[in-house]
């Protein structure tokens, strides 16, 4: 097992932290929209400034081709200052001369920004040489980047090899405490809500969590290729034909399990997918053919809230519909809000979407944990051993 933040003497000492401050901004000004990952980091921060360490943060933004002025992490560290109620440093790049000569400067107890780690092709490259120019300013590697550890790239796999003295931050602990509890010690009755455009994307976490979970229920656009698998029409709704045999290797499994495997009872369809476009409900396997299936309707959602009612830990990763678009997002909405209404289960939300839903629900501080990774927790639950997290043992 890795060790804790808490095993590490830090005072005094150069401790490299890779953080995942890849924030969302606006595509035309360029500001910071959501600072979620930034503030998620700063209980780690905090600790290692707290115990007289000199803090030393990497992460990567966005995916430029080489310098990319737009996608610098300079706005950032200024936000990250706000966070920290003093200056945080700046080093114009994340290697060589410009970071050696700006940790060389700090003092006990400071923190400073590595430039962007993807300005260099070895990041993403899980290169020896570029990780060997990170290892250089650190006496001690942190790992706190839960977003990116499931990448084999330099600064979670490589340079964490370089170290003996390393370990996972507080944020990416409690990641592997929560997700681990959800894939290999559960609370019963334990429930899994799957979302998402494609059955290809979900395909080995809803195979792993047939094996550990009591009833998934399933929604989105991949609910119509389960609606294939039955002999149905799916009418316009987006599908996956060639993973229709798929699907139905998914539904014998789930019978020859016994496993509640849900599937929606009613859908909101409509001619277009456009905001506010003419839309009704219809049955299960009664989709128009001129139209598609954009939502769950509203038996579904009884039906779900109703077994999610009864869990004792729920996980959730997906939208249930169109979510971006109104009307279509009142499926996901109206689970958003049933999780976060039983308050005796664990509750695990992840995923972009999902996170996103229980945010504009506004019911985000009910839920036991929301992870910061969308697929790093789709992998950690599909049973796959992440780089990041394996680089520390």
């Amino acid at each position: 097992m890795a060790k804790k933040l808490e095993d590490l003497n830090v005072s005094g000492k150069r401790v490299l932290v890779r953080v995942d401050f890849n924030v969302s901004t606006d595509k035309k000004t360029g500001e910071i929209k959501d600072d979620t990952r930034v503030v998620a980091a700063m209980p780690t921060i905090n600790y290692l400034v707290g115990k007289g360490a000199k803090v030393i943060l990497c992460s990567h933004f966005g995916r430029p081709e080489g310098r990319d002025p737009k996608l610098s992490l300079k706005p950032v560290a200024e936000r990250l200052s706000k966070h920290l109620g003093k200056t945080a440093g700046f080093a114009e790049d994340c290697v060589g001369a410009p970071a050696e000569a700006a940790v060389s400067a700090m003092k006990n107890g400071d923190v400073i920004l590595l430039e962007n780690l993807r300005y260099h092709a070895g990041e993403e490259d899980d290169d020896a040489g570029f990780a060997n120019q990170l290892a250089k300013l650190g006496d001690v590697y942190v790992n706190d980047a839960f977003g990116a550890a499931h990448r084999a790239h330099a600064s979670v796999h490589a340079v964490a090899k370089k170290f003996t003295e390393k370990a996972a931050g507080f944020l990416l602990q409690k990641e592997i405490d929560y997700l681990g509890r959800a894939l290999l010690k559960p609370d019963r009755p334990y429930v899994v809500v799957l979302g998402g455009a494609k059955v290809s994307d979900k395909i080995k976490v809803i195979t792993k969590m047939l094996e550990v979970a009591d009833t998934i229920l399933i929604g989105g656009a991949m609910a119509y290729t389960f609606l294939l698998a039955e002999g149905k029409t799916a009418g316009k709704s987006l599908v996956e034909p060639d993973c229709v045999n798929l699907a139905k290797e998914i539904l014998a499994k789930a019978k020859s399990l016994k496993k509640n495997f849900v599937l929606p009872q009613d859908h909101v369809v409509a001619e277009k997918f456009e905001a506010n476009s003419p839309n009704q409900v219809v049955g299960w396997d009664q989709i128009p053919a001129d139209k598609m299936a954009l939502d769950v309707g509203p038996k579904t959602v009884a039906a779900y809230s109703a077994e999610i009612a009864k869990a004792k830990m729920i996980v959730w990763n997906g939208p249930l519909g169109v979510f971006e678009l109104e009307p279509f997002n009142a499926g996901t909405f109206a689970i958003a809000k049933a999780i976060a209404a039983n308050s005796g289960a664990t509750s695990i939300v992840g995923g972009g979407e999902s996170v996103a839903a229980v945010k504009k629900a506004k019911v985000s501080d009910k839920i036991t944990h929301i992870s910061t990774g969308g697929g790093a927790s789709l992998e950690f639950l599909e049973g796959k051993i992440l780089p990041g997290v394996a680089a520390l043992q």
